[in-house]
């Protein structure tokens, strides 16, 4: 193993002895309990099964056999969960070959921000995926559960998912995704067409022309943004049935790996002899297995949030220092748009996640004694499922790389760092995803323009008051302010300006897409401006240096002037009101920082 991996495994074990071993006790003491339909009363039972059929009563009524619990994200608006429409049935039928049962247990709400991006809405896509957690909860509080298959993909719903069946830890969870679309516009030209909107160079008519033929069909977004990081994650971390990330939801492989899934999810129950429950599945190791696969493919920078607030559900603390270390010594091994043009089915082709976390083990940069819904170790997830004679099967992948341009080995990486770091100094602490910014675009020092929203960037930028070297400051867009919502709306305007040989850079306490791109990024900055954060102090005109290379992120001015000036005021009534907004106001007042997760969850720090 990596020296600086154990050693940063080691800390999180030290760090995370208490309420590890906490969560544990709890977990075990959940199982203890046997098969949870066995303790229902005859009342409590009978309503549980009420609607199910007589054969599947009296399996239930047995308690000698899994009933599988599924929890969807479903709806038909989003094409990354469209697929789920028909996937409740594929289990069932596969599990009752497996002499098991199934009940739907409850949905969960999926919104996408590609919608929402620059709306009203993007404020409540942060709180989602705790509201996803609560929601999962309610779903499995019926004890009729023996393990779950959850049916997710996007941004915040994979992880709302998983925090709230690890409150359920001593249940078996398997993951399963739907798939990318196949690939239509590239993502390069869809960037190109929007920037030209932004320049006035063509109307709303070729605009929409372009996104629909970028966004065209059933499937997730073929851009390696947050929805695609966590199907990679959940591949590193072993929550899927090996393989499953980047199939098409047409191919009729997918509706194996469904099959599969079903019946992995009947053998790792307690009722059989591979009992494998997610409280094992997810420990410090696979956390720190996360976050190296994230940083070997140039992964979203949400994932600095979300995967804190996941640790934290399986009693594990970790922060952005663990990311940063880990980052250091993780080569970048992907070329992935936004960090390149190919998109994740080009990904899929040349290797794939298969390829990665081979090349992540065989240089000791993962752990391989992990628990996984496959067994243990990861030398499962390093092949690559095929449909063959009406099956799944399983294959070696090819040593070399399918695109060398796509997917590099170990000894041919892009870059010796990973994809994201942490940057400090006297406006706090915040993150970068530099994977996809050019090196000299690393290091920008150059006056502050401040705005307390993306609205007055673009009408600045539309009234021509931004050609010039410019760091956009965009502040009271952290959690406690509005909801921290993503800023991506954005990026097509700063890009133009770095286009026309501005030195150019953003920082705000808000949240970037996963598709954060070739302009320089200080984002998440904790503590935030609505929050006494040093972005409240800035003015107009003031030098900022952002040092994505040394990790410096400072306002270079005179530190007793600094000192005494007030901060800016926060008005809280621009975000209370307004789009469901008013329903979330309990949790913007006890949502903690983005480097503790962003959650309502705060009892995790006890």
């Amino acid at each position: 193993m990596n020296p600086i991996v154990q050693s940063v495994t080691q800390r999180i074990i030290e760090r995370s002895k208490q309420s590890r071993a906490a969560y544990l006790a709890r977990c075990q003491a959940m199982r203890d309990d046997g098969p949870q339909r066995g303790a229902l009363g005859c009342s409590n039972l009978a309503h549980g099964f009420a609607a199910c059929s007589g054969e599947d009563k009296q399996t239930m009524r047995l308690e000698n056999s899994p009933n599988i619990g599924i929890v969807s994200a479903y709806n038909d608006m989003l094409s990354a969960h469209q697929p789920f429409a028909e996937y409740p049935d594929i289990i069932k039928k596969a599990a009752h070959k497996m002499g098991c049962t199934t009940q739907f247990a409850g949905g969960v709400p999926a919104m996408c921000d590609g919608v929402t991006q620059g709306t009203a809405g993007m404020e409540l896509s942060l709180f989602s995926r705790d509201v996803i957690a609560t929601a999962t909860a309610v779903s499995l509080s019926h004890n009729m559960f023996d393990s779950v298959i959850c049916l997710g993909v996007c941004d915040k719903i994979v992880p709302g998912l998983l925090i709230g069946t690890l409150s359920f830890g001593h249940l078996p969870v398997i993951m399963v995704p739907a798939g990318p679309m196949k690939s239509g516009l590239s993502n390069s030209e869809k960037a190109k067409v929007r920037q030209q909107f932004a320049a006035g160079e063509v109307g709303e008519d070729e605009l929409l022309i372009a996104e629909s033929k970028a966004y065209h069909s059933a499937g997730t977004c073929t851009f390696y943004g947050t929805a695609n990081s966590n199907q990679m994650l959940m591949e590193v971390m072993g929550l899927h049935v090996p393989g499953s990330a980047f199939i098409n939801p047409t191919a009729e492989l997918r509706t194996g790996l469904i099959n599969a899934a079903a019946e992995q999810a009947c053998k790792i129950s307690d009722l059989g002899k591979q009992y494998r429950p997610i409280s094992e599945i997810v420990d410090e190791k696979s956390i720190v297995n996360a976050l190296v696969g994230l940083m070997a493919t140039g992964g979203s920078t949400n994932h600095t949030i979300h995967w804190v607030a996941i640790a934290r559900a399986a009693g594990i603390i970790i922060d952005w220092e663990d990311f940063s270390d880990l980052s250091a010594i993780t080569p970048l091994l992907t070329r992935v748009y936004p960090n390149g043009s190919a998109d994740v089915n080009h990904f899929h082709e040349a290797g794939g996640s298969e390829f990665v976390i081979r090349e992540l083990l065989s240089a000791g940069l993962l752990h391989n004694d992990v628990n996984t819904i496959w067994g243990q170790g990861l030398d499962h997830y390093t092949k690559r499922p095929v449909w063959h004679n009406d099956a799944v099967q399983w294959q070696a992948i090819n040593q070399q790389s399918g695109d060398p341009q796509v997917v590099a080995t170990y000894e041919t990486a892009f870059q010796q760092d990973g994809g994201i770091r942490l940057l400090t100094g006297n406006l706090g602490r915040s993150v970068i995803k530099i994977s996809a910014v050019a090196e000299q675009h690393r290091v920008i020092e150059a006056p502050a323009m401040v705005f307390d929203n993306q609205q007055q960037l673009q009408q600045a930028f539309e009234q021509d008051l931004m050609n010039k070297d410019v760091v956009a400051v965009v502040r009271f867009q952290g959690p406690q302010a509005n909801g921290m919502p993503e800023l991506h709306k954005m990026t097509p305007f700063l890009g133009i300006l770095q286009d026309k040989g501005y030195q150019v850079a953003l920082i705000t306490d808000g949240r970037m897409s996963g598709a954060s791109g070739k302009v320089p990024s200080a984002i998440h900055i904790s503590p935030e401006a609505a929050c006494g954060g040093a972005l409240a102090k800035l003015k107009d005109g003031d030098i900022i240096r952002l040092d994505a290379n040394s990790g410096e992120l400072q306002a270079l001015v005179d530190a007793d002037e600094w000192q005494q000036r007030s901060d800016a005021q926060y008005n809280p009534a621009d975000s209370s009101f307004g789009t469901g907004r008013e329903l979330f106001g309990f949790m913007r007042a006890q949502v903690c920082s983005a480097e503790q997760g962003a959650t309502v969850f705060q009892h995790w720090e006890n």
